[in-house]
């Protein structure tokens, strides 16, 4: 598939959560869950494309996008520290 589709249907399941609301608590728990993990491998994808002059790259991954979602730009900023100094 199109990875422009892919991210169009995942950016309109998310404005549905958001406008519509999960009816149950399990429901809103897991997609808020997946929303953080969307996001954390957002600013993975925008470490990696700005921070390749700077030497910077992060893969993106379930483990690397679920620390940087749930922890945000510190995550991030460990993820990176963890890659250039003990990797």
């Amino acid at each position: 598939m199109d990875p422009i589709l892919i991210i169009s249907i995942f950016v309109g399941l998310i404005l549905i959560m958001f406008f519509i609301g999960a009816p149950m608590k399990p429901l809103r728990f897991i997609g808020q869950g997946i929303v953080k993990i969307l996001i954390g491998a957002l600013f993975l994808f925008f470490l990696n494309e700005f921070g390749t002059g700077l030497g910077l790259y992060v893969p993106i991954n379930l483990v690397t996008a679920t620390i940087s979602g749930l922890l945000g730009i510190p995550g991030v900023v460990a993820l990176v520290a963890i890659e250039n100094w003990i990797i």
